[in-house]
This record gives structure tokens, C-alpha cells and sequence, in this order.
């Protein structure tokens, strides 16, 4: 893997991130999401799975502390138990029956709930901004490295 590989691979991390919020606020603006576009695990979604795989030769490279890697961790797991708050909101959260996975397990939601969604949902966007943040401050860092000195990383 070389640099512009790993550049590549962490915007793409980033950009599935953002479709991943976007969706979330789809959902409490009341469009039809599919309980599965936006996986609650935060080694399910597509920015997790990148993080726990390619993600970690990041730790590696010498101008990106061990710390920056752990605050995009705790940033991750973060606003993925934020997100569990407005799953619980949306959808059925019990056994599921085979009708159920068939039809789907949204919930009807009251508008106290929707109120509610919405400010979960404004706490995720400001761990979202502060995550990108560090992604972005990442790939500087990258950037700032000789193509020579990540390829005898990997």
C-alpha cells in the first residue's frame, strides 16, 4: 500500500462517515431509512470496519500520535451511542419475528420523540464535526510524510 492508496482509502473512510450521518438525519426528518443503512455497532458501519482494518497502519506513521488515533476511537464509539439513543426512538428493538423482518420494525414515533431525536441528533453532528476534524488533521499529516518513508511502513 502506498500513500496515495491510504489517502484514498481514509477519504473514503470520511466520506462513508458523513453518508452514515446523513442517513441518520433522514430518518428524523421522517424519510423511510432501512434499519440496516445505518448499522448501531460501531464496527458494523463502513468507516468502522475501515478503522479496525487499513485504518490501523495509521498508528504507525510518526507524525500521527498514538492519542489522535484513540480520540477518533472514543470520537467513533461516541456518536455511535448517541445514534443508539435515536435508533431506540425509530425502531423495534426486541426480538424480531419473521413478519417483522419481512415488513420492517420501524415505530411509530410521537413528536415528543422527534423532539427528542433531534437533540440527540445535534449532539451527533458536533462529535461528527469534531471526528472529521481529526480525520482531516490525519490526512495533513500524511500528506506531510515522504512517499519512501510510508512505504517502508507497510
Amino acid at each position: 500500500m502506498n500513500k496515495t492508496d491510504i489517502l484514498t482509502q481514509l477519504r473514503a473512510a470520511k466520506a462513508a462517515h458523513i453518508n452514515w450521518v446523513q442517513r441518520a438525519k433522514l430518518l428524523i426528518s421522517g424519510f423511510d431509512v432501512s434499519e440496516d443503512s445505518i448499522p448501531v455497532n460501531s464496527t458494523e458501519c463502513k468507516f468502522g470496519k475501515w478503522f479496525y482494518s487499513d485504518g490501523q497502519l495509521l498508528a504507525s506513521i510518526r507524525n500521527n500520535p498514538t492519542e489522535c488515533m484513540t480520540e477518533v476511537e472514543d470520537l467513533h464509539f461516541k456518536l455511535h451511542d448517541i445514534y443508539l439513543n435515536i435508533f431506540t426512538i425509530y425502531y423495534e428493538t426486541g426480538k424480531k419475528g419473521f413478519f417483522s423482518k419481512l415488513f420492517g420494525t420501524k415505530k411509530k414515533v410521537n413528536d415528543s420523540d422527534k423532539e427528542l431525536a433531534k437533540q440527540h441528533f445535534s449532539e451527533m453532528e458536533e462529535v461528527s464535526k469534531r471526528l472529521i476534524e481529526n480525520i482531516n488533521r490525519m490526512e495533513r499529516r500524511i500528506v506531510a510524510i515522504s512517499d519512501e518513508e510510508i512505504e517502508a511502513l507497510v
